[in-house]
């Protein structure tokens, strides 16, 4: 099979996002008067887009859907505080990105992350890079594990699904890539475990991401 595309989640695969995700949600607890949680508790919290992840953090005799969406609004503006606090490329992004440059791969961002963040965070943290899409949470099209995104990504680029390679760091990601009919990889940096990029049915796992170039080549 000859890859012609990378599509990459933002979150736990390009990005670091962790500590400014946690701090900025456990200060919106705090002003809701809840509990708040460790950093790592957060890896398992978050891939799913911002309401997903307040409708976790919030007790569950308080989960309401008038609750969950002030804590929406909140964490928006606590984000916005707080994105860029902590929050980089993983060592050997960047490279990795040139490199696909080079040899003329499409490349692309597709995040369940609010599209506003997601080509925020693009611009500041790997402005040399030319992706061809970046896409985020949008009202247009249904968030991952839905392959719509994915698909429309293959449309836009004119490019078959069975070429694009799909990277990403949870089951979430792996599953939008079988959904979408694309050669799904498991990001080992990232914020899950091997053991569940397997189980959901990732074709490769990499520990570095200069070894996407061996699959791709």
């Amino acid at each position: 099979m000859k890859f012609r595309a990378v599509i990459f989640d933002l979150d736990g695969t390009l990005l670091d996002t962790i500590q400014d995700i946690a701090d900025s949600m456990n200060t919106v607890l705090k002003k809701l008067g809840f509990p708040t949680y460790k950093t790592e508790d957060y890896y398992y919290f978050v891939g799913e887009g911002m309401d997903v992840l307040c409708k976790k953090v919030i007790p569950e005799s308080h989960n309401t859907p008038d609750l969950v969406k002030k804590c929406v609004e909140m964490m928006k503006i606590e984000y916005q505080k707080n994105w860029l606090n902590n929050t980089k490329p993983y060592p050997g992004i960047p490279e990795l990105l040139t490199e696909l440059e080079k040899i003329k791969m499409k490349i692309a961002v597709h995040s369940n992350k609010p599209d506003e963040f997601t080509k925020l965070y693009i611009q500041r943290l790997l402005p040399q890079i030319n992706f061809s899409i970046v896409i985020g949470a949008n009202p247009f099209l249904p968030k991952k594990p839905a392959p719509d995104g994915a698909i429309y990504i293959a449309r836009e680029l004119g490019i078959p699904p069975e070429e694009f390679i799909y990277l990403g760091d949870s089951a979430i990601d792996i599953k939008t890539a079988l959904s979408a009919g694309m050669y799904p990889v498991g990001a080992l940096w990232g914020f899950r475990t091997a053991d569940e990029l397997i189980a959901s049915g990732a074709r490769k796992l990499i520990n570095r991401p200069d070894e996407l170039l061996e699959i791709i080549s």
